[in-house]
């Protein structure tokens, strides 16, 4: 008959040997989630870099008026630098830190 003290330690080194094995999938999760963020971002990035191409195709065909073009323009860039700004701090959360 086994007693519960030696239950509770058969049970603590499963738990363990649970926890080192599946180690690499629970990073690999986590690294797959961080990616996905990436990708996400540099699409966006590139729609944004085809609505600039598009207003500026637009503004020298004569469809958008100078003022209009400036304004769209200005808006359109500060879209894509807080689109940068977030993808320069998602691939810097998704490199290693120095201790790892």
């Amino acid at each position: 008959m086994t007693s519960p003290l030696e239950l509770l330690i058969v049970l603590a080194v499963v738990a363990g040997l649970v926890l080192f094995v599946s180690a690499p999938l629970r990073r690999a999760s986590s690294e797959a989630e961080e990616s996905a963020g990436v990708a996400e971002l540099e699409a966006a990035r590139e729609a944004k870099l085809r609505e600039l191409r598009d207003a500026e195709l637009d503004h020298r065909t004569g469809k958008l008026s100078d003022e209009d073009y400036a304004e769209l323009d200005s808006s359109l860039r500060a879209e894509a630098i807080e689109i940068l700004n977030g993808l320069d701090r998602e691939r810097e959360r998704s490199l290693p830190s120095p201790g790892s």
